[in-house]
């Protein structure tokens, strides 16, 4: 009896050569699949990790509803990585960290290339409106560093703007300044851009 118990156990073990092919394939397929997904969690750690986030204004607003008032957080933030990309964002939430959030991945959404010149400034002269704030950019010498206040130091300080001239010239409101900010610097364009845009040669913009 103890020998046929025996047997039927060692009958019941899987050998490797019992293995069918079509196992060993899913088995295959599934650690691909999760190396795969392993790699690209680590790229996208690696590529959020070159962002920086700064808060320009938390500010908490109401909203009147059927019942009453509905308190919520409004945040805006400016997202950047230094190297000439950089987005306005505006969040709300019922608490902060939540319109936070929020706010990262509305500016991540609306990002702006910015061309930079290899003294770290403007190429050009900007200029950006966005309802009653008006911004004026112009390039400068290095060494100037960032001669700007408010919201539009910070932009310019994430998208790696260190040597610039701007003037805030009309309403203070913080988010009216960050977005027009951000229209000046969308508008700018390096002159080999636009020489050929106008079709002439790079050397007779400099004459």
């Amino acid at each position: 009896m103890l020998t046929m118990t025996d047997s039927n156990s060692q009958s019941q073990v899987p050998v490797a050569a019992d293995v069918p092919p079509a196992a060993e394939g899913q088995q295959g397929q599934q650690q691909g699949q999760r190396r795969e997904r392993r790699e690209r969690r680590q790229r996208r750690e690696e590529r959020d990790s070159e962002w920086q986030e700064r808060v320009v204004q938390i500010r908490r607003v109401s909203k009147t509803v059927k019942g009453g008032k509905k308190m919520s957080f409004r945040a805006i933030l400016v997202v950047g990585n230094e190297k000439g990309q950089v987005g306005v964002g505006v969040g709300k939430a019922s608490d902060v960290i939540g319109a936070v959030r929020k706010g990262v991945a509305d500016g991540k959404k609306h990002l702006v290339k910015v061309p930079l010149t290899a003294s770290s400034s403007i190429p050009t002269v900007a200029q950006g409106r966005d309802g009653a704030a008006s911004v004026l950019m112009r390039p400068a010498a290095p060494g100037t560093g960032v001669i700007a206040g408010g919201s539009i130091r910070t932009v310019l300080e994430l998208a790696g703007v260190k040597n610039v001239l701007a003037k805030r010239l009309g309403s203070k409101t913080p988010l009216n300044n960050a977005r027009a900010a951000m229209m000046a610097l969308s508008a700018l364009r390096t002159h080999k851009a636009a020489a050929k845009e106008r079709g002439i040669p790079l050397q007779q913009m400099y004459s």
